[in-house]
């Protein structure tokens, strides 16, 4: 049984949220477990983040990392035909794609692939226009309206 959330009320006092909805959203649907290839997501800094993946039995050429809009995607294909008969087979070689959400400005720095694992360096730059910036309060009052008086003449009779 299924619970779904709706976001309706929250659109009513929120702008810009529309991408965590979506991913509250998506987060909530069932999906099957897929735990394989196996992979560490560590935050190395401040800023800073690293994948590990474990690749064993895969090349450079049979893997493909993809950088679509806040979206990583990780896919792998041996190649070649399976040669000989296998009594026991216990190294994976199945194709899979691994898909992970970013974050706004998290772009992928640098990816290797060394002893069965694959590193991927992401690190998030914001702009400078998104940067926190101080703002100086000025000592200077505002020029205070001059008020003109209207003077009344008189007549003598």
């Amino acid at each position: 049984m299924r619970t779904a959330l709706d976001f309706t009320p929250l659109f009513r006092s929120t702008i810009g949220f529309d991408r965590v909805f979506d991913l509250l959203d998506s987060a909530s649907r069932l999906q099957a477990i897929d735990n394989w290839p196996p992979y560490d997501i560590v935050k190395t800094g401040e800023d800073a983040y690293r994948i590990s993946m474990a690749v064993a039995g895969f090349s450079r050429d049979e893997l493909d990392l993809t950088l679509e809009p806040n979206l990583l995607v990780v896919s792998g294909t041996k190649s070649g035909p399976d040669d000989g008969q296998y009594l026991h087979r216990g190294i994976a070689g199945r194709a899979f794609q691994r898909r992970f959400e970013l974050a706004d400005h998290v772009e992928v720095k640098s990816a290797t692939l060394e002893n069965g694992l694959l590193t991927i360096e992401l690190v998030r730059e914001l702009p400078e226009a998104m940067k926190p910036r101080r703002i100086e309060i000025g000592s200077e009052a505002l020029p205070k309206p001059e008020s003109k008086q209207i003077e009344n003449q008189r007549q003598a009779a």
